[in-house]
């Protein structure tokens, strides 16, 4: 006996209909997923791309870069002065005729600064105040218009930081006071190896680490700043303030910078024969300290290539006829 095939009732028919259209509706999302995921990976391949090919530009202008820094040293044996107009001076460099990108390479004197490392003297591990250097510290703060409070602050936080006692400075401050920190740390006991570590330091606000920022470094090694007298402009007066331990001010300082030979002195002496200087009697280390030619080069090479932006920041050494590299970071502390 045949039997009536059975006609599906009209609520059997919507829910098979919204089956149906939910598995639709989720293998569309499914699919857009996939395609978002896909997208990603292809643009987050495309930017680590770029980003490389954006280093090996910056590379590329640094190789520059050390070739212009030995024809500048080969120009004038024994000095380095700023003719050719290349201190500080940003020059662009196109890439692929302008149309990918552009690069920028900037080379600077780069010893001219105050080296905060100098405030110890000592070896590795076995650091200890260095009076003339924390004296020529103060001065230039002095020059910069803190307070004799405030740069005594900032003097003897320094050289606890850096120093290996456990014995705070008058106003200085060791590892009990930065235990009590949120978070809490301890002082370095070593050397600088970033400027930005003045941050860490107590009483080095923000404003008080933007004031010093542009006149300190932190060179390999505690030697006194090695200023080249034939690279110093006048917004480096404070330096020579510095350098004096405050016998100049800053006007007298800078017509003590603008009175260099149109070619750069020739030797110190002709330097601190000049009547600002003559009474200023430096002491044996502070003659020593200064030089005509310079040894630390700073070189910074921004690159614009495609979606990706880098920075690289290298301290570069010379020393008997070669570049050493002493520092190298990318993406800096502008």
């Amino acid at each position: 006996m045949n039997r009536a095939r059975r006609t599906p009732l009209p609520a059997q028919r919507g829910v098979a209909l919204l089956t149906v259209l939910l598995l639709v509706a989720v293998m569309s999302v499914l699919a857009m997923a996939m395609l978002d995921d896909v997208r990603f990976a292809t643009r987050r391949a495309r930017n680590v791309q770029s980003v490389t090919q954006a280093q090996w530009h910056a590379l590329g202008a640094e190789a520059l870069a050390r070739q212009t820094i030995l024809r500048i040293d080969a120009a004038q044996p024994g000095r380095t002065t700023l003719a050719g107009g290349w201190n500080g001076r940003s020059v662009p460099l196109p890439i692929e005729d302008g149309e990918r990108g552009m690069a920028t390479l900037r080379i600077r004197d780069a010893g001219n600064c105050f080296n905060l490392n100098s405030v110890v003297e000592g070896t590795v591990e076995q650091w200890q105040r260095r009076e003339l250097g924390a004296r020529q510290y103060f001065a230039l703060l002095h020059a910069l218009a803190f307070d004799d409070a405030q740069a005594r602050q900032l003097v003897d936080t320094l050289v606890d930081w850096i120093d290996t006692d456990a014995t705070p400075s008058p106003a200085g401050a060791e590892d009990a006071h930065y235990a009590h920190r949120e978070p809490a740390s301890r002082t370095a006991a070593g050397l600088l190896a970033d400027t930005s570590e003045l941050r860490a330091i107590a009483g080095y606000s923000a404003s008080a680490y933007a004031r010093v920022r542009p006149y300190v470094c932190a060179l390999p090694g505690a030697g006194l700043s090695p200023l080249n007298l034939n690279t110093l402009g006048p917004d480096d007066a404070p330096l020579l303030s510095m350098l004096t331990l405050g016998a100049l001010d800053a006007a007298q300082a800078r017509r003590a910078i603008a009175g260099r030979p149109a070619g750069g002195w020739t030797d110190a002496a002709a330097f601190w024969s000049q009547p600002l200087l003559a009474a200023t009697a430096p002491p044996n280390p502070v003659l020593e300290q200064v030089a005509l030619r310079t040894r630390f080069f700073g070189v910074r090479a921004q690159v614009e290539y495609g979606d990706a932006q880098v920075v690289l920041d290298e301290l570069l050494e010379l020393r008997a006829g070669a570049l050493l590299l002493r520092a190298r970071q990318w993406d800096p502390d502008p």
